[in-house]
């Protein structure tokens, strides 16, 4: 895991490269990279390319980047790892491919040069690279098909910038801080920012699974590449033992971040069964939930004993977490209402000396976990029948503020939640659209709703490729759908990402594999779907102790550091998103907490 970015003139006339942005630029990453960091400059002066490196794979000076062919035409910088590179690199060397480091980078490198966009969908992994080709004085940046890592750039007149993270663009000095309208509407519609807005005016993600080109002072549009990554085994369970597996790939020490859920309970087993020695696990708790259900640690430990794993556990009072909280806002790349657990889990890991963990990330989008999966189409069924009653939609929403004035989006039940990717916007969004106006101006909600009405954007992401091949085929699949493009991309995994690399930690997320996906979308995601995750893990690591499968599921919680006694959970998150702008030194005088 690394920290890449770069500056590449658009026209001849084009000021020249700035030696102290790109400094500044790479100094912002310092954490993403505290093991070193290079720089590299085209003979012509059209491109430099930076990285700052968190050294996971062939920790000698051979792994370095930026890294060019020998034959000097392509260089590049990249961050991510690359799980089939040792199957890839064999087949390079075939080829006649001669190496000079042990590194994945270089395997990127070279079938890059050769395949183009086929050999970027032969990648099985989590990437954000930049690849320059001296010969046609042409760019790539490309990213992974879930979006796991991040990748940003800036087109602005005569220069093209790039960077891992919006932060990093912003203190090279030639990005200007100013908040994108439609991104701040999008973050309180949703409580992130979704691509490929950012929230900085001026600056756009690489959208997930895409390639942006830049050739002959052009940006070109996104361009979706074909995914031709193949699955590994056909049986689930299999293919997750396999996925673990291949996670585990380092030339350091993998630890795991263990909860009391089944997924990292899941990863834990299997890690197990693949390593010689079991690694070491973190836990992160909070005093005064002693005895509560939401306390993860007593679970945990049972897991932790049961598979001979050495357990570090954490205990945080408030003003532990108060600090934690301040530190973590200022390490938040994009506005979120997220993030805060990974960081505390992330800081204890790092602290320890560890610099690679897995997560049970992503296993409740693949195995249809999330309450969403019944509670979203049961409430679209039923907003469809109330809004045919005659007078009902338009007396609704003073109905709803006076039966439960503490659940604020129940208001929009009838406007928005009467489709699937309505009644999600519901399950998951924070503001409506009809509260926009007050805080933000009539005119710009006007404006941001216009290119970001929520319902829309997320019934478009039904329409979308999906990284396994497939398609929404019913309602089940609609709402994995909605929550992988839309919750796990742009909230769990950006955050993840952010916060885990604030303590040079790389954070691998096993159940967000390709061919993964591709085994359970051949068998319907049956397995899971029919029985439930409960049944899935416990046939798939029977090692695992009962009580991990009869734990009424809670997510990982950690104590608000704002909010003593919310409302509740809406009113606590509207908070949340209310500090999280001031942190952006984004005010919004006229901000009502519902």
């Amino acid at each position: 895991m690394c920290g890449i970015h770069g500056l590449l003139r658009l026209a001849p006339d084009a000021p020249p490269l700035d030696g102290e942005e790109l400094r500044r630029t790479r100094a912002a990453m310092a954490a993403r990279g505290p093991d070193g960091e290079g720089e590299w400059r085209s003979p012509g002066g059209e491109v430099a390319l930076g990285h700052r490196r968190l050294a996971v794979l062939d920790l000698s000076p051979a792994g370095a980047q930026p890294m060019t062919t020998p034959c000097g035409r392509y260089t590049l910088v990249y961050n991510g790892e690359i799980y089939n590179f040792r199957e890839l690199r064999q087949e390079l060397a075939g080829a006649g491919v001669d190496f000079r480091s042990a590194s994945d980078a270089e395997v990127l490198l070279h079938l890059v040069a050769r395949e183009g966009l086929a050999g970027i969908g032969r990648l099985r992994g989590m990437y954000a690279f930049a690849l320059w080709d001296d010969a046609e004085k042409s760019l790539l940046l490309a990213r992974d098909p879930f979006g796991i890592k991040p990748l940003y750039y800036a087109s602005q007149p005569g220069t093209l910038r790039f960077a891992s993270q919006v932060k990093a663009l912003a203190a090279g000095g030639a990005v200007a801080d100013e908040p994108d309208t439609t991104a701040l509407a999008a973050f309180l519609l949703w409580g992130s920012v979704p691509e490929p807005w950012t929230i900085l005016a001026g600056v756009r993600a690489v959208p997930a699974g895409c390639v942006v080109r830049v050739r002959d002072g052009r940006v070109g549009a996104p361009e979706r590449y074909p995914v031709t990554v193949p699955a590994m085994h056909p049986e689930p369970a299999a293919a997750l033992a396999e996925s673990v597996s291949a996670h585990l790939v380092a030339d350091v020490p993998v630890a795991l971040f263990l909860s009391s859920g089944i997924d990292s309970g899941l990863v834990a087993a299997l890690a197990c069964r693949a390593l010689p020695a079991p690694p070491v696990a973190f836990t992160v708790t909070f005093e005064g939930w002693e005895g509560q259900a939401r306390d993860e640690a007593p679970l945990a430990r049972t897991v932790a004993r049961g598979l001979g794993l050495r357990h570090v556990e954490r205990r945080l009072g408030r003003e532990e977490v108060a600090a934690h909280w301040e530190a973590a806002l200022a390490a938040m790349d994009q506005p979120s209402i997220d993030g805060f657990n990974t960081f505390l889990v992330a800081r204890l890991a790092s602290e320890e000396g560890i610099k690679v963990a897995l997560s049970g990330l992503g296993g409740d989008e693949l195995l249809g976990s999330y309450p969403s999966f019944a509670d979203v189409p049961r409430w679209a069924r039923r907003a469809a029948r109330l809004a045919r009653l005659p007078g009902l939609a338009t007396a609704w929403p003073a109905l709803a503020k006076r039966l439960r004035p503490g659940q604020p989006k129940l208001a929009g039940l009838l406007a928005h939640g009467t489709t699937v990717p309505g009644a999600y916007f519901l399950r998951r969004g924070l503001f409506l659209p009809a509260e926009l106006p007050a805080l933000l101006g009539a005119a710009a909600a006007r404006d941001a709703l216009e290119e970001i009405e929520p319902v829309a954007f997320a019934a478009a992401r039904l329409a979308a490729p999906r990284p396994d091949g497939g398609r929404a085929a019913d309602d089940w699949t609609a709402v994995q759908a909605l929550e992988t493009s839309l919750y796990l991309r742009h909230q769990l995994l950006r955050d993840s990402d952010w916060a885990a690399m604030a303590s040079s930690v790389e954070l691998r997320v096993p159940f967000v594999d390709v061919p993964l996906w591709q085994a359970l979308a051949a068998h319907g995601f049956e397995p899971a779907r029919r029985q439930g995750k409960a049944a899935f893990a416990r046939a798939a690591a029977p090692e695992l102790p009962a009580a991990l499968f009869t734990r009424p599921k809670t997510g990982f919680q950690v104590p608000n550091p704002l909010l003593a006694a919310p409302r509740s959970a809406g009113a606590s998150s509207r908070h949340l998103a209310r500090e999280v702008l001031r942190a952006w030194n984004v005010e919004l005088p006229r901000w009502e907490v519902a």
